[in-house]
């Protein structure tokens, strides 16, 4: 009986901390949507909540109704797994920070995290392999497989057929829209250091031409062989001229 009790305690106040997660997150998600954020597979949410909510009421109420023992060598073992999943979530709640969210939300312009667990690229989803331990863990701390091999079976559902092919998507998405303002701000420096190139022929044009047509207060200049290899066709934005992208000036501008 005591076991019993002290098992619903440990359920209970996950459930309490999973409300504390979905008050942040419901926070994340406004600040989210403020800053133009567009959320993806809105349709299968209702189903996750309602599986990890049934998770932590099977597993009490499996461990009541049918009377499940708690064995040391299994109970143990599944507690301090289940302790350390939660304090996995937690570094990952800390690692994504207002990025963290229990919906699918893409923020125009916002990078991939790439700290905490997710600096590694052959753990994509460190957070859903968090979830499918616990999932089985939680309940087997006092035996209630039933729970655990139900949850196990519908989250893979979820996850494989729905959940991480959305966040997948929207993933590549946000690669594909970082990939796109990259370039747009490429074409966007190039197109502006072209136009300096020109500007910059075009004055030593004027020069000559302030000369040519007497707008110009200074003497005239002898022409050296110097100048006028410089003012040949094809070499003044060609050779001389380079803008800051260190292009030159008229394949800068044809870009």
């Amino acid at each position: 009986m005591t076991s019993l009790i002290l098992f619903t305690a440990l359920v209970v106040a996950t459930g309490v901390e999973r409300l504390n997660e979905l008050r942040v997150s419901t926070r994340n998600a406004a600040a989210a949507f403020a800053r133009g954020g567009v959320e993806h597979g809105r349709r299968h949410f209702p189903w996750m909540v309602a599986l990890h909510t049934a998770l932590l009421v099977g597993a009490v109420v499996e461990a009541w109704a049918l009377d499940r023992p708690f064995i040391p060598a299994l109970g143990w073992p599944m507690l301090v797994i289940a302790v350390a999943c939660q304090a996995a979530r937690l570094w990952i709640i800390a690692s994504l920070g207002p990025q963290w969210n229990t919906r699918v939300i893409v923020v125009p312009g916002a990078g991939r995290v790439t700290r905490g667990p997710y600096r590694w690229a052959w753990l994509p989803h460190p957070n859903y392999l968090v979830v499918v331990i616990e999932g089985i863990v939680l309940p087997l701390v006092h035996t209630a497989w039933i729970t655990a091999l139900a949850f196990t079976v519908l989250n893979a559902v979820l996850l494989l057929g729905f959940r991480i092919p959305v966040e997948d998507r929207a993933l590549r998405a946000l690669a594909a829209s970082a990939v796109a303002d990259a370039d747009a701000s490429e074409v966007s420096t190039s197109g502006a250091a072209a136009g300096a190139g020109v500007s910059s022929g075009a004055g030593s044009d004027i020069v000559e031409s302030a000369d040519a047509h007497g707008t110009s207060d200074a003497p005239p200049i002898a022409p050296s062989p110097s100048i006028g290899r410089k003012l040949s066709p094809g070499r003044v934005r060609g050779d001389s001229l380079r803008p800051i992208d260190g292009q030159p000036a008229d394949e800068a501008g044809s870009e």
